[in-house]
């Protein structure tokens, strides 16, 4: 059980449609302290300036490479120097690939492999000891139907790859954790309109979108932000190892 205010630390936070920035400003409203995460470092320090002055919270934005140990472990060091204990890890940082096999150099695979599943280990391993040291914790991971579908809407084989390794490492972890008082789980959106789908889904992209989703629109950053929201909060503290779909009903069970 939490004793002092919530912090969370957020990565991926820069992008000004992404499902962090989306998050950072819901747990704003509910006065969590926040640590934002990006490689663009400008980006997210304007954020965490933004949050505090509308929502008087404690904000702070960090530039970081998520698949470099160095630049993790630094960031996370002058969290925990600037800001309270983290109690919640949500790890959102990625970058697609809709580059085919037969096309795929190894170049693009590490570099895929690098931030999405790479990124999300170092992070999580970097803030792990804080969490079962104070007993209490949340970890959120961001998947993809990709993960479950061999690809997605605009992503493919490497994509699909990583968003696999993020899943099976979120489980492993939630097991050797939970005992410790600390969740893992995935979220695993389809078709939201961010950045990552290679661009704004304009109109002339949509209709091949659309055809995919049984519910016959795209999702929101909003609805991905609630449900991560839900699951880094106190009453989701009986679930862990699981895996959340959010994907307008593109994949069912």
């Amino acid at each position: 059980m939490l004793t002092t205010s919530p912090t969370a630390i957020i990565t991926g936070a820069g992008s000004e449609r992404g499902i962090g920035r989306e998050l950072a400003t819901r747990l704003a409203t509910s006065g969590w302290s926040l640590a934002l995460l990006d490689r663009e470092e400008d980006a997210v320090a304007a954020v965490a300036q933004r949050l505090v002055a509308e929502q008087g919270v404690r904000a702070i934005g960090l530039g970081v490479d998520v698949g470099d140990e160095a630049s993790v472990d630094a960031a996370v060091s002058a969290i925990e120097q600037r800001l309270d204990p983290v109690t919640a890890l949500v790890n959102i940082a990625g970058i697609s690939s809709p580059v085919p096999l037969l096309e795929l150099d190894l170049a693009t695979w590490e570099r895929v492999m690098r931030v999405n599943a790479t990124g999300t280990f170092l992070m999580t391993r970097r803030v792990m000891p804080g969490l079962v040291e104070r007993g209490y914790g949340r970890v959120v991971n961001l998947g993809s139907t990709a993960m479950q579908n061999g690809g997605g809407t605009y992503s493919k084989s490497a994509y699909a790859a990583s968003k696999g390794a993020v899943e099976a490492f979120s489980r492993a972890v939630a097991l050797e954790t939970a005992p410790y008082g600390v969740t893992v789980n995935v979220v695993a959106p389809a078709t939201i309109d961010t950045d990552i789908m290679g661009g704004r889904i304009t109109e002339d992209r949509k209709p091949a979108f659309l055809a995919q989703l049984p519910v016959g629109r795209l999702g929101t950053t909003r609805e991905v932000a609630a449900l991560i929201a839900f699951l880094i909060g106190e009453e989701a503290g009986y679930i862990t190892g699981a895996t959340y779909n959010i994907n307008g009903g593109i994949r069912i069970g």
